[in-house]
C-alpha cells in the first residue's frame, strides 16, 4: 500500500482532509501534529505546513525523517502573477524558486547557494497524475463548490495550469510588487510562500513532490479581500475533490 505525504498550508484545508480520514491518529512531532490515517485505499500523513519557508522546511523535514513515504502532495492558495492565472484557476507546479533568494554577487541571483540551481523541479509523473484530477474536479465546479459561491466569485471557466511557482517570506499583496516579480520572472504563474523550501527539501532526500494550488487573488492591492472566505468556500473543496479523485485511480 502506498504512504501519501499530504501538506496543507491551511487549517481550513487539512480539517476537510482530516474530516474524510475515518480512522486518522495524531502524532506530535516537534510541536507539529502529525495525523496518520487511510484515505481512498492509500495510507496518508497529513500536516498542516504552517507559514512561510522555514517553517514549512521544518514540517517536512520531520515527515520525511519520522514517517516512511512514497510520495509528497502540497496543498495551498496561491497568487496569480500571471495573466493566465486568474481567481479561481488551479496551478500545478512544474518546479518552484525562491524569488527572495539572492546571494549575489557570490552566486547568481535566485540561486541556491552550492546546489548550483534556482528552480526545483516537481515530480513530472506526479504532477501529470494531479494535473489529470483537477482538469476533471474543474470541469464542474458547481458539484464541488455550489452556485452561490462560483456566483460571488465569479469562477464561470475555471482553468488548469502547469508551470514555474515561486515562493518568498513575504505576502504579496500590491500591485506594485507583483509587476516587480513579473518582470523579473516573467515564467512564473504563482507566488506563495512554502512551495520552494519543501521542494528543495525533498530533492535532499530524493521524495517525489508535487504541488497543487488554487489562485485566491492576483496578488495585487486587491489581494486581502474576501481571502479567509474564498479558502473556505473554494481553495479547500477544490484541494479535497482533486486529492480524492487523484487517490481513486492511483
Amino acid at each position: 500500500m502506498a504512504v501519501i505525504g499530504i501538506m496543507s498550508a491551511m487549517h481550513e484545508e487539512l480539517a476537510a482532509v482530516l474530516a474524510v480520514m475515518p480512522d486518522e491518529q495524531c502524532v506530535r512531532v516537534a510541536g507539529r501534529d502529525f495525523w496518520v490515517g487511510h484515505w481512498q485505499g492509500h495510507e496518508v500523513v497529513a500536516v498542516l505546513s504552517r507559514i512561510g519557508k522555514v517553517a514549512a522546511a521544518t514540517t517536512a523535514t520531520v515527515l520525511l525523517e519520522r514517517f516512511k513515504m512514497d510520495a509528497l502532495v502540497f496543498t495551498g492558495a496561491a497568487g496569480g502573477l500571471s495573466a493566465e492565472a486568474q481567481v479561481g484557476d488551479v496551478v500545478v507546479a512544474s518546479g518552484f524558486l525562491q524569488h527572495d533568494m539572492d546571494a549575489s554577487p557570490l552566486f547568481p541571483k535566485h540561486e541556491v547557494p552550492l546546489y548550483g540551481r534556482s528552480r526545483f523541479d516537481t515530480d513530472p509523473a506526479l504532477s501529470h497524475a494531479l494535473a489529470a484530477a483537477a482538469a476533471q474536479v474543474l470541469s464542474d465546479p458547481a458539484r464541488h463548490l455550489g452556485a452561490q459561491a462560483i456566483a460571488d466569485f465569479h469562477l464561470h471557466a475555471p482553468r488548469v495550469h502547469q508551470g514555474l511557482i515561486v515562493s518568498g517570506d513575504r505576502f504579496v499583496s500590491t500591485t506594485a510588487e507583483s509587476q516587480v516579480l513579473r518582470r523579473s520572472l516573467p515564467e512564473a504563474l504563482a507566488v506563495e510562500m512554502e512551495g520552494a523550501a519543501v521542494a528543495q527539501v525533498c530533492l535532499d532526500y530524493g521524495m517525489p513532490f508535487a504541488a497543487v494550488r488554487t489562485v485566491s487573488d492576483r496578488a495585487d492591492d486587491d489581494a486581502h479581500i474576501d481571502f479567509n472566505r474564498f479558502i473556505r468556500d473554494v481553495a479547500s473543496r477544490y484541494s479535497l475533490a482533486i486529492l480524492s479523485q487523484w487517490l481513486m485511480h492511483r
